[in-house]
């Protein structure tokens, strides 16, 4: 079983974590769930998605996969889209500057994954 998208999903949570634990040591207890509530609108919505391309399917052909994904997608927009508006409309006060600071460090948390991925390929290859 691949583990690059549970792996992604933990490093994601650790940074943003960090990063909102770091802002309220440096600033105050509002610039750091600010920045928390930023990473966890990233985490959740791809925590979505990573369950819907995840799932096991009854149909093993690649339409299948590329339904799941465009679903997990069109739900991750949504989400993403639901916690933002309930975040601006019901938390009072924020600093939108630490929770986009939050949500954008934690979205480029994705791109470890793509080195994860090669790293894994590179431990394979022991010619068998």
């Amino acid at each position: 079983m691949d583990l690059t998208i549970p792996r992604v999903l933990m490093w994601q949570f650790l940074v943003g974590m960090g990063l909102a634990a770091v802002l309220w040591g440096v600033f105050d207890k509002v610039v750091g769930y600010s920045a928390a509530l930023g990473s966890l609108i990233c985490i959740i919505p791809n925590a979505f998605l990573a369950l819907r391309l995840m799932a096991p399917r009854r149909d093993p052909r690649a339409e299948a996969l590329v339904g799941a994904a465009w679903i997990g997608e069109i739900g991750k927009l949504a989400l993403t889209v639901l916690f933002f508006t309930l975040v601006f409309t019901l938390v009072k006060p924020l600093v939108a500057a630490a929770l986009f600071a939050g949500f954008i460090t934690t979205q480029l948390v994705i791109f470890s994954g793509l080195l994860m991925r090669q790293e894994q390929d590179t431990d394979n290859s022991n010619g068998s």
